[in-house]
């Protein structure tokens, strides 16, 4: 009976804590939203990588939206398609970026007029077609897409990166998560940016030179960061491009040889999730993505053929 009688008091006082001046508040659970970037898609064997794996890389990674820089996606490896854009808005892409590649194909230049998923770097000429700015909604939250390109190596007509992404973050209200694709060449330059960056936006990722690197972070201000996400591409190739015509460019003349995607395997799937808390708008958490398929061939050869 005693030990009743305690049990019963106990209760009554946890009851009178939360019911009095010590009343339990409902705290809302901490809320992120998971974000997976995939690096350039080469030709088509980059598009049937993406359409392989895709499923797969969502279920694991409980992914909320994906971001896929296509600028190489067309069958040239050179720009991309509005067949393209349909393409991988059917595989449930939300943002499409780009690079200097963007204007090989002058019918995609209508598409670039309404920028829902694909946009061009932002500091090319206001003049030219397309936005590198947009705004989506993932799970009821906006989210700002800003599409950048470097400036060094490249002889492209481009505004600073640095000013353009500093008014464009500014003209954001009320827009807590906002991620970045910085194409560019130089690893100094991407780096540079990323810092400037920190605490600016929740990621800055970088893209263009195909080649995954392995320095994935989150900055000292919260901001997600890894220099180069790669490319979705042969393997067994120059940067998704056919080996013997690269090599034949270095031996004599940049002007001979050809330009042609690699269509041999086995072939790597590149890209990282970046997880972002809603609240703040940092990184909380950033990891690479990289799948080497050597089986891929079989199905590339029956769908994709050239």
């Amino acid at each position: 009976m005693r030990v009743f009688q305690k049990i019963s008091i106990f209760l009554l006082l946890i009851y009178s804590l939360n019911s009095n001046g010590h009343k339990k508040e409902n705290v809302p659970l901490k809320k992120t939203l998971r974000f997976l970037f995939i690096g350039d898609i080469v030709g088509d064997s980059g598009l049937e990588l993406m359409r392989h794996w895709l499923p797969k890389i969502k279920e694991k990674y409980q992914i909320d939206a994906i971001v896929v820089n296509g600028e190489n996606a067309a069958k040239s490896g050179l720009g991309i398609t509005a067949d393209n854009v349909d393409f991988l808005q059917k595989q449930g892409v939300m943002a499409i970026t780009t690079g200097n590649h963007v204007w090989e194909n002058k019918d995609l230049y209508n598409s670039l007029n309404n920028p829902d998923i694909l946009l061009r770097p932002a500091n090319y000429s206001h003049y030219c077609p397309g936005k590198g700015c947009s705004i989506y909604e993932v799970k009821g939250i906006p989210v700002a897409i800003i599409n950048l390109m470097g400036r060094t190596f490249f002889n492209e007509p481009l505004d600073c990166p640095f000013h353009t992404a500093h008014h464009l973050i500014k003209s954001l209200d009320n827009v807590s998560i906002c991620l970045v694709d910085f194409h560019a060449e130089a690893s100094y330059e991407k780096s540079a940016l990323g810092f400037f960056l920190d605490g600016k936006v929740s990621a800055v990722i970088g893209t263009h030179t195909h080649i995954q690197t392995a320095d994935e972070q989150i900055l000292p201000q919260g901001t997600g960061f890894i220099t180069d996400v790669g490319c979705c591409s042969s393997l067994d190739s120059v940067v998704g491009f056919c080996k013997k015509d690269s090599i034949v460019k270095f031996l004599s003349h940049n002007k001979m040889g050809g330009f042609s995607v690699e269509k041999k395997g086995p072939w790597v799937f590149s890209g990282a999730c970046i997880e972002v808390d809603v609240a703040s708008g940092k990184t909380v958490h950033i990891e690479r993505i990289r799948i080497i398929d050597p089986i891929l061939p079989e199905v590339y050869n029956d769908s994709f053929k050239s």
